[in-house]
């Protein structure tokens, strides 16, 4: 059942307190009436999220300065020499595969937003989808602050489009869940189907694997059931955004997973010829190492998933599982990095220069 189509306020943002008061939020593609009953968040409630958000911001640093030191501490023997002959001993086969996956990935990325712009029932073009998305995404994968740097150039692009402030907050809400819903079922599903393998590199148990893999399918299952039931909504900062449904966060979990086996294969091809370890497994281990990189809030997770990745593929060569994570990362995030600057500036350009025709059209 598409509640995303039954249903026209379904995927509204709303700002609870405008609400309150009667004054809609600015919101060009939405005519209809803003529910008025919806309270604020308690005071107490506000200050205790405020009083203990420090804890976050310290676990982040702690993950952050341990997962350096690790990896200081594996890559300390591994001399200059052997780096810059790992580096480049990639194959351009291996070079090819690699620059494919990433643009499959990037393409699963771009569908991140289309699915929320089809939950907020938004029209717009693909191509402008597009643009956003990637270069929201490749700058933010580089630079860190996501929520600045991404939120800023989708509503550069957005706003073009009349989408309201309100509407770009939604859209990058509902890609969240897009992400997470992949994760956790390639997490579950690898951790469970190579529970064996994953104990010896990860140096944990085989039911410890398997339990947390079945943690992570049930939870995906369990939120597939809530949003199923009926309308579901969640606040965040402000702003009511409401759930998408069944059919659309199955759509969801389909892009996130093609986006996540995509990245882990990126590295995947990257790494030396000897490499035993099936994808299966590696899945499992990147997604671990990325979600650790996630919680250090560190820019693409930088230093934090290196780590985690050299200590999972400690039997293989250091120097040469090193020299594959910085081709990585180059394939990944500064090769994108440097194509969306580039398409940025050429948006911009263009867009001067169409203001320009029309204000001499005007003039004639």
């Amino acid at each position: 059942m598409n509640f995303a189509g039954q249903h026209k306020e379904l995927g509204r943002a709303e700002t609870i307190g405008e609400d309150a008061s009667g004054v809609e939020p600015d919101d060009a593609h939405s005519s209809d009436s803003r529910p008025s009953d919806i309270p604020a968040a308690p005071a107490a409630k506000r200050s205790f999220k405020g009083r203990y958000a420090w804890i976050g911001t310290i676990a982040s640093i702690v993950i952050f300065a341990v997962s350096v030191y690790v990896l200081w501490r594996l890559v300390e023997t591994v001399t200059w020499a052997e780096l810059h002959a790992a580096f480049t001993a990639a194959t351009p086969g291996q070079l090819g595969l690699a620059f494919l996956f990433v643009a499959v990935s990037y393409l699963f990325l771009t569908c991140y937003d289309a699915l929320a712009l089809r939950q907020l029932q938004i029209v717009v073009p693909y191509r402008t989808t597009a643009l956003a998305s990637f270069t929201s995404y490749a700058v933010s994968f580089t630079l860190g602050f996501p929520l600045l740097t991404a939120g800023t150039i989708r509503y550069w692009i957005y706003s073009g489009r009349g989408l309201s402030a309100a509407k770009i907050a939604a859209l990058t809400v509902i890609a969240g869940f897009t992400f997470w819903l992949g994760m956790g079922v390639v997490l579950g599903l690898s951790l469970i189907a190579e529970a064996g393998q994953l104990a010896g590199l990860t140096f944990t148990s085989i039911r410890l694997n398997q339990g947390v893999g079945l943690a992570a399918l049930l939870s995906v299952v369990a939120y597939l059931a809530w949003v199923s039931l009926k309308r579901r909504s969640v606040r965040v900062k402000g702003w009511r955004l409401e759930l998408p449904g069944a059919s659309v966060s199955l759509s969801q979990m389909v892009v996130g997973i093609g986006d996540v086996c995509a990245a882990a294969a990126t590295l995947y091809v990257l790494l030396p010829a000897e490499t035993s370890i099936g994808f299966t497994t590696f899945v499992a281990i990147y997604v671990l190492a990325a979600m650790l990189g996630i919680a250090s809030n560190a820019p693409g997770g930088l230093g934090v998933f290196e780590a985690t990745i050299l200590l999972a593929l400690s039997s293989l060569p250091r120097d040469q599982v090193l020299g594959s994570l910085l081709l990585f990362r180059v394939c990944y995030y500064l090769v994108p990095f440097v194509i969306a600057l580039s398409m940025l500036g050429g948006y911009e350009v263009l867009k001067r220069v169409r203001a320009g025709r029309l204000r001499r059209a005007e003039g004639t």
